[in-house]
């Protein structure tokens, strides 16, 4: 295996974000889940896959704080 493309997953900043962002999407896909509604639960759900998948701690807090965002206003808008 190349040790070039997997030492991401070895590295402390990746680790501790994927750890935050999971942590954030759980709490918004259980609220989301009891309160029947769609946005925040979507939200929870899509940085659920970014701690999964993200490339790197900055892309991974990046789309995070952007679904956060896009949480708030959406609900604010009535969706």
């Amino acid at each position: 295996m190349d040790t070039l493309n997997q030492s991401f997953l070895l590295d402390q900043n990746f680790l501790w974000a994927s750890c935050l962002w999971g942590a954030v999407a759980g709490g918004y896909c259980f609220y989301g889940f009891k309160q029947r509604s769609l946005v925040p639960f979507l939200g929870g759900f899509v940085m659920t896959i970014m701690s999964f998948i993200g490339p790197n701690a900055l892309v991974m807090s990046l789309v995070g704080i952007a679904a956060v965002f896009a949480v708030w206003w959406l609900l604010k808008r009535g969706y």
